[in-house]
């Protein structure tokens, strides 16, 4: 894709980006005012980051006298023990730096319980995590988990409402979603069920680096460009790994990449690219015509409704 230069990249506005920080910061207010034991999904992620970022402006930094972190709520992830290491550090820096509580449940844990059995050992984990996540919302008794999944990511998140109910059974119905309008939020539940809160929703990939920049929150190194061995694979670039060798008749090269989502090793792909800062990114992000899970995620390919299915069945 065509770089843009420094005069072209100065007219993309980011005035826009008070009003959705200001939504974002709302949500989590509301979500700390309306449940008892809410938690926020923390997987080190840039959406997540972003996330806490508002999180730190909604509820303040660590209290000086006490060094404690002020959020309201803990910090939840699911691990598949399929990650990347930069990313697993880089989230238990940023859990350290705010005194943040963080919680760690994973699906190898899940898997020594009998909860989760996988059909070959090589399988991915990623849709296993609906299991673990399941259980750790039964184990703390958690009513709403607070996500940073984007509407623009792909088709069935589209259809999420900001406060999307789940049923006892973790659950998600597309067609028992209660309507939001003016910002009222029915937040009521039953025994057993729960909330998945997304106030990122309306942000688009470009927001999220925008606020990036503009904020100048730092990342996992893995989202600029680094050069890394990789394989071409069903149109995607496919990180050379233990968990994911090259096939007998695929050829290692080793390219400039990105990850523009970052995840379980064996599905998430980068792409090639050169930006080594947020407003590079932002340049590359500007021109792109694929969605980041479009481009990145070797299980969003498996069918067209492959994502919903999983939410149905209570994934992220």
């Amino acid at each position: 894709m065509n770089a843009m230069n420094n005069q072209e990249l100065r007219t993309i506005s980011n005035a826009h980006l008070d009003a959705l920080e200001e939504e974002t910061i709302f949500i989590l207010r509301e979500v700390a005012a309306a449940f008892e034991r809410p938690a926020l999904l923390f997987s080190g992620g840039k959406d997540s980051l972003v996330l806490l970022q508002c999180a730190e402006k909604a509820f303040g930094n660590k209290d000086a006298v006490t060094g404690k972190g002020r959020l309201p709520y803990p910090l939840l992830m699911i691990d598949t023990g399929h990650n990347f290491p930069e990313v697993i550090q880089f989230r238990d820096q940023r859990a350290q730096e705010l005194g943040a509580q963080l919680i760690v449940r994973s699906v190898e844990d899940s898997m020594q319980r009998g909860t989760v059995r996988l059909a070959h050992p090589d399988e991915s984990r990623n849709v296993h995590q609906s299991v673990t996540l399941l259980e750790a919302i039964e184990e703390f008794g958690f009513d709403a988990l607070i996500g940073g999944a984007r509407r623009d990511e792909e088709k069935a998140r589209a259809k999420e409402r900001i406060f999307s109910h789940r049923d006892s059974f973790g659950q998600w119905q597309p067609k028992s979603q209660r309507p939001e309008l003016w910002n009222l939020f029915n937040t009521r539940l039953r025994k057993g069920e729960h909330f998945r809160v997304f106030p990122i929703s309306n942000w688009t990939e470009l927001d999220v680096w925008q606020y990036i920049s503009r904020e100048h929150i730092g990342l996992p190194s893995i989202y600029y460009a680094h050069e890394r061995a990789v394989v071409e694979r069903r149109g995607l670039l496919v990180p050379v790994t233990e968990l994911t060798p090259p096939a007998a008749d695929e050829t290692i090269q080793q390219r400039m990449v990105r990850f523009r989502t970052v995840g379980d090793i064996t599905c998430t792909c980068p792409v090639a690219s050169h930006a080594a800062t947020a407003d590079q990114v932002i340049a590359e992000t500007v021109a792109s015509e694929l969605s980041e899970r479009g481009a990145t995620r070797m299980d969003d390919k498996t069918s067209d409704a492959s994502m919903e299915r999983r939410k149905k069945e209570g994934y992220f």
